[in-house]
């Protein structure tokens, strides 16, 4: 885990960071705790790419289930509260 005291940064600026950040992300320290993390722009865009990948998944996995019939409609909220009351007790 590469780690800069929240103080290093304070001192000597975004240069304790330059140094660092060129081995990966970077976990900040503040009051002995670990408190933030710093990310190059490209390791950000990945992490924002992976994020939409994975919630299109979702969604596609979710049009699957409704097109293949895996999915129960409700005329109502009560009758939704029921039929998971009724999955509980079994």
């Amino acid at each position: 885990m590469n780690i800069v005291p929240a103080q290093e940064i304070k001192r000597r600026g975004l240069a304790a960071v330059d140094d660092l950040i060129a081995h990966g992300d970077l976990h900040v320290i503040r009051n002995n705790q670990l408190q933030y993390v710093v990310l190059s722009e490209a390791r950000y865009q990945d992490l924002i790419v992976a994020e939409q990948e994975a919630h299109y998944a979702r969604v596609r996995a979710s049009l699957e289930d409704v097109n293949a019939g895996r999915v129960q409609k409700f005329k109502s909220a009560a009758e939704l509260l029921a039929a998971m009351d009724l999955d509980e007790t079994t």
